[in-house]
């Protein structure tokens, strides 16, 4: 979906395909057909974006093979659907029964984190649309927090210094502008966006950014204002957001709200789960870590990393962080000039969700992505930006 700001830019809305996995090349090419196009349909829309991921063997099959690109190229225009970001952080696996510190892997002091981009990067600028210049990557955050000692982290500044040169050489070969988001995410080497402030200035590119997830934001308990002024001033370029929520309980103390809680524990995901005190932001790494006695203090609000459909907050006592959403939309897009022009729902959990919240049929969960995304352009929209044909 695009959009005309009233700048005279065009800010571009996709959801992000992670929430339908698949390994191989022919799996993609089954989730537009069975997914995406569906999608699209009940939008009305004669043109839909996705956030296409592409895992390790799907991409290299890609890279490797000039007619499966045209093909994949072709059958995206064939079901109107258009590609101006890729999600690359998850490697592989993604859609494993148990996900959870594997989607770390490999990190960026590994050299398959800098071949796989490099591929994404390759595969995205020959997926662009005719007349769009500039797409997006987003990536992780350097690191999952463990075993990242200096070596690693420095062998991971040079792959990305690496990567913007070859960024720059891809731009002269093929006209196309493509930027990488390194994504902060709670319990990663870069938490928040202050944690990607100095090794984003000390690499120094502008090829290299943030891809500033809202449900992220929120988990860590930023404010959207103070984060991104924190950005501007650096001036890290904003290369993409992902809207998404976070699962908020007001009172993590009461026996009900922990019961709700619980019905969020589930084994796939891994879900950080962080509360502000006055001593500052405490967390466990996952959600059943946090439940289990007194390993978080429960005085104020938990936020749990749980991206939950954007439309649709959960039943009380819990809630969304959509108002951070919001916040950050309106700092994002609703100023004088966009701060980026890439935006992605992803909410990759519906089949993570309680038993009875998830999608039962592909139809129902169709439903649901073209409701998120009905609500994303209902935001824009009110932000005074113009939906295009």
């Amino acid at each position: 979906m695009r959009f005309r700001h009233p700048d005279g830019s065009t800010v571009h809305l996709a959801y992000c395909t992670n929430v339908h996995p698949a390994e191989t090349l022919d799996g993609v090419l089954a989730q537009l057909r069975d997914h995406c196009e569906p999608v699209r349909r009940r939008l009305g829309r004669d043109r839909l974006g996705i956030g296409l991921w592409l895992a390790r063997d799907a991409a290299h099959a890609l890279v490797t093979d000039p007619s499966a690109l045209r093909g994949l190229r072709t059958e995206l225009e064939h079901r109107g659907l258009e590609v101006v970001t890729l999600n690359g952080f998850p490697y592989e696996g993604f859609g494993a029964e148990e996900v959870k510190y594997r989607v770390y892997q490999p990190d960026w002091a590994d050299p398959e984190r800098l071949a796989h981009t490099t591929d994404l990067a390759r595969v995205l600028a020959q997926l662009l649309p005719d007349d769009v210049t500039e797409g997006s990557i987003s990536t992780l955050p350097l690191a999952w927090r463990t075993a990242y000692d200096q070596e690693r982290a420095t062998a991971a500044h040079t792959a990305l210094i690496t990567l913007a040169e070859r960024l720059d050489a891809l731009h002269e070969l093929t006209g196309r502008s493509l930027r990488i988001g390194l994504e902060p995410e709670p319990g990663c080497t870069v938490e928040t966006t202050r944690d990607a402030l100095a090794p984003l200035t000390a690499i120094g590119h502008d090829r290299i950014g943030i891809c500033l997830d809202t449900c992220h934001l929120a988990t860590s308990f930023e404010d959207p204002h103070t984060a991104l002024d924190a950005l501007a001033q650096a001036r890290v370029p904003i290369v993409k957001s992902q809207l998404s929520a976070a699962l908020h309980a007001e009172h993590p103390h009461l026996p009900e709200v922990r019961a709700a809680l619980a019905a969020f524990d589930e084994p796939r995901f891994l879900h950080q789960t962080r509360t502000l005190t006055a001593a500052g932001l405490r967390g466990t790494d996952d959600l059943g870590e946090a439940l289990a006695g007194d390993a978080l203090p429960d005085a104020s609000p938990w936020r749990a990393h749980f991206h939950v459909p954007l439309h649709a907050a959960p039943a009380a006592p819990l809630t969304s962080t959509l108002p951070v959403l919001r916040a950050a939309l309106t700092r994002l897009v609703g100023g004088p000039h966009p701060l980026t022009h890439h935006l992605e729902v992803e909410t990759y959990t519906w089949q993570a969700l309680p038993p009875e919240l998830r999608p039962r049929a592909r139809a129902q969960l169709a439903d649901g992505i073209a409701a998120e995304l009905t609500l994303a352009r209902d935001l824009l929209t009110d932000l005074g930006l113009k939906e295009l044909p």
